[in-house]
């Protein structure tokens, strides 16, 4: 990669750091009584909780409380997270090794859309390792919730683009949307499309 002139690496949390299981997610909120749980994981309707929360719009408290109100009875604070957490599985320790394997070499962003419960979750459960926190992996975080904007919108990568201070064409996105990368490559940005829970290393392998 650094042959090819990258020099910033933007790196999404969710399926490409993070192990994800919907279906947990899924089976948790039903035993709480939520039927409709797709409703809830819905990203692709702009008013929905989940981007309403992604996007800042909404306090936790607020999505908790609608939460609530979609099941329908009282559910504590502490088991609408449980439920909402269980989304999150690991980071394996060999993507937190490349992480600070990959600063010495390029200047590493996260760029996720994420929600305060989620992140502040990570923070305390997936990143901390061996002596290093979430700081230790980044030169700066960008987050949908404190960004209120999320991708694939132009302008959530503009802003990154102006804030860091980096040039697009120096710089690789790696993301499990394509979509997303589509966004970005408008925009100039070198991108790559990770599988769900790939090892993509294999990017920085020195032919």
């Amino acid at each position: 990669m650094k042959s090819k002139g990258i020099k910033n690496l933007l790196i999404d949390l969710g399926g490409v750091l993070i192990n994800l299981d919907r279906q947990r997610c899924i089976e948790n909120f039903q035993k709480l009584g939520l039927r409709n749980v797709e409703d809830l994981l819905d990203i692709h309707n702009p008013n929905g909780l989940l981007m309403q929360q992604e996007k800042g719009l909404i306090t936790p408290a607020e999505f908790r409380d609608g939460v609530r109100k979609m099941i329908g009875k009282a559910v504590s604070d502490t088991q609408i997270d449980a439920a909402w957490n269980s989304f999150l599985v690991d980071i394996p320790t060999h993507k937190l090794d490349l992480l600070l394997k990959l600063r010495e070499k390029y200047v590493v962003y996260l760029l996720s859309n994420t929600n305060q419960i989620h992140w502040d979750w990570t923070c305390i459960h997936l990143f901390p390792y061996r002596t290093f926190r979430v700081e230790d992996y980044f030169e700066k975080t960008y987050l949908s919730f404190e960004m209120k904007m999320a991708k694939p919108e132009p302008e959530i990568f503009k802003a990154i683009i102006e804030d860091a201070g980096i040039e697009p064409q120096e710089t690789l996105f790696i993301d499990d949307s394509e979509m997303n990368c589509k966004a970005a490559q408008n925009l100039g940005i070198i991108t790559y499309t990770a599988k769900a829970g790939e090892n993509w290393s294999h990017l920085f392998n020195s032919k």
